[in-house]
């Protein structure tokens, strides 16, 4: 044979040897996209999507029967399957990977509101689903993704120039949004709520026992998001008074553990002088914490809470701790910033 050819063969055979690399995880997230693109956390039968199970015939069954409804963002939904099946394609080259993260993206940008926010679901649009969200960090999970995807970090720079552009222009729109939802305390900027409306972007409430409130744990992964950026006078002023709520209204002397007692989880808040927390939740108005219930009432005290909600909640953590003593220095001094 032609030593040109033979090498052109060869050529050939690596190609489509590449092309058929498959990687376990990738394959069943194929399986489990839904045909607008999103993935779902649970399936038609609200069973979680769970990845260790071998897709067998039943299960198999059951997520081609799940439509676009149960597309989501919640849970790490959609965000998850693309990053994993960016990475797969790093690792495989495997096309299928990279076209399956693509429609994954497209699907991130049809879904985000023009004002910049993003549901919780869509197209399902029932109950607090249309809400914007952060909530569980779904919004600011769905903007890291199109923000590695617009600047090419952590091995997104294989997503196509179309889709990068339009997630630079949805990183941008995503941006203005948080700036416009801190929620302001007689004008000053405080941190954000759980759960916005979608047209008025006033923070509204989800489940029952979320009501309107700062949320803590979503608000310093807002922060940690606006860090990521180019500083602005505006992005820059956000952080800084967001960091400023969190030193005001920490909790010290307590820390907060889960036990087992007969065999169940229980949480326990417990005086601690070397510890510092912050509650869950705290009052738009007051910064004092609260907490919610099953029946929707609003409690001021943490022993006033249902036996089943305040030990099947997290009402309190180290949210900030990090943040405050490394994060946010290492971001002053990397931007050359002062207090």
């Amino acid at each position: 044979m032609n030593l040109k050819i033979y090498t052109f063969a060869l050529g050939i055979l690596s190609v489509n040897c590449s092309a058929q690399v498959k990687d376990t995880l990738a394959e069943k997230m194929l399986i489990y996209q839904l045909p607008n693109g999103g993935w779902g956390k649970q399936l038609e039968d609200k069973s979680v999507v769970n990845y260790n199970l071998p897709i067998d015939d039943a299960l198999l069954k059951k997520i081609k029967s799940t439509g676009d409804d149960h597309a989501t963002i919640d849970n790490n939904a959609t965000s998850r399957e693309i990053t994993a099946l960016i990475k797969a394609y790093s690792t495989t080259q495997n096309p299928d990977y990279l076209k399956a993260a693509e429609k994954g993206i497209s699907y991130l940008l049809l879904m985000q509101y023009e004002n910049g926010g993003f549901p919780q679901y869509y197209p399902n649009s029932g109950l607090y689903r249309k809400q914007v969200t952060y909530n569980d960090n779904a919004m600011i999970n769905a903007l890291t993704v199109l923000f590695n995807a617009a600047e090419g970090k952590n091995n997104f720079d294989v997503v196509s120039s179309l889709l990068k552009e339009k997630s630079k222009i949805a990183v941008q729109k995503g941006i203005g949004c948080i700036l416009k939802t801190q929620v302001l305390q007689k004008g000053i900027p405080s941190i954000w709520a759980d759960q916005y409306h979608e047209i008025t972007l006033q923070p509204d409430k989800a489940r029952a026992f979320e009501p309107i409130s700062l949320a803590t744990g979503e608000s310093v992964g807002i922060i940690r998001f606006l860090m990521m950026q180019p500083v602005t006078p505006e992005i820059e002023k956000s952080i800084k008074a967001a960091i400023q709520w969190f030193r005001q209204n920490k909790i010290e002397g307590y820390s907060y553990n889960v036990t087992k007692q007969n065999g169940k989880a229980v949480r326990v808040l417990a005086e601690d002088k070397n510890s510092v927390i912050w509650a869950r939740f705290y009052d738009i108005h007051t910064n004092k914490p609260l907490f919610g219930d099953r029946d929707g009432s609003v409690k001021y005290n943490y022993n006033e809470v249902s036996e089943e909600r305040r030990n099947g909640y997290s009402w309190f953590g180290d949210f900030a701790e990090k943040l405050l003593a490394k994060e946010y220095p290492k971001w002053l001094e990397k931007n050359k910033l002062s207090e």
